[in-house]
């Protein structure tokens, strides 16, 4: 609980009689303001001065004996984790954290080096996936969401590392971030790593349609999946991360069909790819089904406005784009209704920033090929700070009730 939300909210419970001045006082003393900002630094710093060793000793590589690359590695790499667990033990969990975590970048760059100095071939991902493998035991054993952001960037740079180099997609590499990394978050259900682990299985998802050289509208298909797991799981908690991961990959990949859609490049299926076509029909009406069903059951039928981002507009041919880019718009005002409906800043703020994007993202493909360059850009600037004028005036005007009303 942020101690600034709680200096700023006590009093307004205490006049409205919700608790005494004394508990007030209590809970402030409990929730201590702990000035995260300082407890980044070590973290920064400590990712800074690994990187620095790592580069004085990678500039210099060629001129120390192997004996001794070997000697210094391992060193570096066991006296980071040794550090990082000193400080650990004392209390001081930010900067041992950050010391951990270059521990984990040497081990990394252990393997790499020593690759190098053995002149060993890679074929696969296999390097990554050894490297991701300890990043993800060592998010268990410190329980730390910094080691799972870090495992899950190698494991997802290693993903692409493979495909761009050898053409293949790493199984290995995708079981041991969905079942290593998810595994840590369904324990701890945090939302912030719910939400990045289905951004990256979204992106796992379109390095395998890339690998197999499917067609791109069946990407939509493990999109929907994770949204609708995401409807079946009754603890909104843990599925609103989900959900919004899969609605995110959505909104980007409506974002690229307004762009491409024109020209038939990556959405829609040709006369040869009639089979993939009538299974992507079946499967999406099957999944649409089950999110309906599950909607219904938990009395969320009014999120429904969701699937604008989900269906397949593609299929109408020359208004692909068209509908992609109505989607997109009417998907950012329901947002922004439904911040208004139920008192949300973030769902305001959200709505907000999406349907100025939108308006953006239509004018560049409306007035991009006619009008003068200079023109297009004057235009556009107005017609921007027009909008956001608006649109924050309203949503001053609806904190300011808003507050009005807490303090009544």
């Amino acid at each position: 609980m942020s101690h600034k939300w709680l200096k700023k909210e006590a009093p307004v419970w205490v006049h409205k009689e919700i608790i005494t001045q004394q508990q007030a006082d209590k809970l402030l003393a409990l929730y201590k303001d702990e000035k995260p900002a300082v407890g980044i630094l070590p973290l920064l710093g400590s990712l800074l001065v690994g990187l620095g060793i790592l580069s004085f000793v990678a500039a210099n590589w060629q001129t120390i004996p192997h004996l001794a690359r070997f000697a210094v590695i391992v060193l570096a790499m066991l006296g980071f984790y040794a550090a990082g667990e000193r400080f650990m033990r004392r209390g001081d969990d930010r900067l041992g954290l950050g010391l951990i975590a270059v521990g984990l970048i040497s081990f990394g760059a252990g393997i790499f080096l020593i690759a190098q100095m053995f002149q060993m071939t890679a074929s696969n991902a296999g390097s990554f996936v050894i490297w991701g493998s300890a990043g993800v035991l060592l998010t268990h054993i410190y329980r730390s969401r910094f080691l799972f952001l870090l495992s899950a960037a190698i494991l997802n740079v290693g993903q692409f590392y493979s495909l761009s180099n050898f053409g293949t997609f790493s199984f290995v590499a995708f079981l041991v971030l969905m079942i290593g990394l998810g595994y840590y978050w369904w324990r701890n259900r945090s939302a912030w790593l719910a939400w990045l682990l289905g951004l990256s299985a979204m992106l796992q998802s379109a390095f395998l349609i890339a690998e197999f050289d499917l067609n791109g509208s069946l990407y939509m298909i493990p999109v929907m999946i994770l949204y609708v797991l995401g409807d079946w799981i009754r603890t909104r908690d843990t599925a609103y991360p989900l959900q919004n991961s899969a609605l995110t990959a959505a909104f980007v990949t409506c974002c690229v069909a307004v762009m491409v859609q024109d020209d038939g490049r990556l959405f829609g299926f040709t006369a040869l790819e009639r089979t993939q076509s009538i299974v992507f029909v079946i499967v999406m009406a099957a999944l649409l089904a089950l999110s309906a069903i599950a909607k219904k059951q938990q009395g969320r039928l009014t999120s429904g406005f969701e699937w604008l981002l989900l269906l397949p507009y593609f299929y109408t041919a020359e208004a692909a784009s068209f509908l992609y880019l109505l989607a997109l718009c009417f998907f950012s005002l329901c947002v922004l209704w439904r911040g208004y409906a139920e008192e949300s800043r973030f769902k305001v703020n959200l709505g907000t920033v999406l349907f100025l994007f939108s308006v953006l993202l239509a004018y560049v493909k409306l007035a991009w090929g006619f009008m003068d360059k200079s023109l297009f850009f004057l235009v556009g600037g107005i017609l921007l700070l027009g909008l956001s004028w608006y649109l924050n005036r309203r949503r001053r005007r609806f904190l300011a009730e808003e507050g009005a009303e807490r303090h009544d």
